[in-house]
C-alpha cells in the first residue's frame, strides 16, 4: 500500500511562500527580468541559496512555481467556472474569452511573463504553460471549426499574446484598449472564416 504524502513542514511552507513572495516583487519591480538572480531572490526572502535550489530546482524551475501560482484561478475558471470561459459556453465564445483573460494575465504580470518565455530551453513553447493553453484553445477551436488546423490556428492565436509582442506594443504607444480589441477581431475572423467543405466538424 502506498504511503500517503507527508505534509509539508511548516518551516518550509513558510520558506516558499517567502521566496515565492520576493521573486514575484523582483520581477515586478525590475526593468529586465534576466537580471534577477537567485542571489538577488534568496537575499530578500532571507534563505540560504541552497534552499531555493533544493526548493524550486533551478532559476526556470522557480519562475514556472510562480507562473503556476498566477494562472491556477484562471485554470479553475477554464475548467469548471461558469460561461463564458467555464464549459457550457460555446467554443466561439469561450476561445475569446480565453484570449481576452491571457492577455489581461500577461499584462497584469509582463516582466514575470518575459522571464518564462525566454526560460523555456530557449525557447516560449517549451514550457507547461504554454501547452496547456494550447491544447484548451486546440478543442475549442476544434468544436468551433472542425479538427483540421485547430493544432496550427491556436498556436497562431497564442502567438498574439505572446508576452515580447505585448511589450513592444506597449513600448511603441499602443493604448491597452487597443491590444484587447485587435486580439478580439482576430479571434473573430479566425473563428468566423469559411471552412472548405471537407475540413467542417463531422456531424
Amino acid at each position: 500500500m502506498t504511503p500517503p504524502p507527508r505534509k509539508e513542514r511548516a518551516d518550509a511552507q513558510r520558506n516558499r511562500e517567502a521566496v515565492l513572495a520576493a521573486a514575484e516583487r523582483l520581477f515586478g519591480e525590475g526593468e529586465d527580468p534576466g537580471r534577477v538572480s537567485m542571489d538577488d531572490i534568496a537575499a530578500a526572502a532571507g534563505v540560504g541559496k541552497g534552499t531555493l535550489f533544493r526548493r524550486f530546482g533551478d532559476r526556470v524551475g522557480l519562475i514556472k512555481a510562480l507562473v503556476e501560482q498566477r494562472t491556477e484561478q484562471l485554470r479553475a475558471e477554464v475548467a469548471t467556472g461558469p460561461p463564458p470561459l467555464g464549459p457550457g459556453a460555446p467554443a466561439e465564445q469561450r476561445a475569446l474569452a480565453l484570449l481576452d483573460a491571457l492577455l489581461r494575465l500577461k499584462l497584469d504580470t509582463r516582466p514575470l511573463m518575459l522571464a518564462l518565455e525566454s526560460a523555456g530551453s530557449g525557447s516560449p513553447y517549451r514550457n507547461e504553460t504554454y501547452a496547456l493553453w494550447h491544447a484548451e484553445l486546440t478543442a475549442m477551436l476544434a468544436e468551433a471549426r472542425g479538427e483540421r488546423d485547430a493544432d496550427f490556428l491556436a498556436h497562431a492565436l497564442l502567438a498574439a499574446v505572446r508576452s515580447d509582442l505585448i511589450e513592444h506594443l506597449r513600448a511603441s504607444g499602443t493604448p491597452v484598449r487597443r491590444i484587447h480589441d485587435g486580439v478580439a477581431a482576430l479571434v473573430r475572423a479566425t473563428l468566423t472564416a469559411d471552412v472548405p467543405h471537407d475540413r467542417k466538424r463531422r456531424p
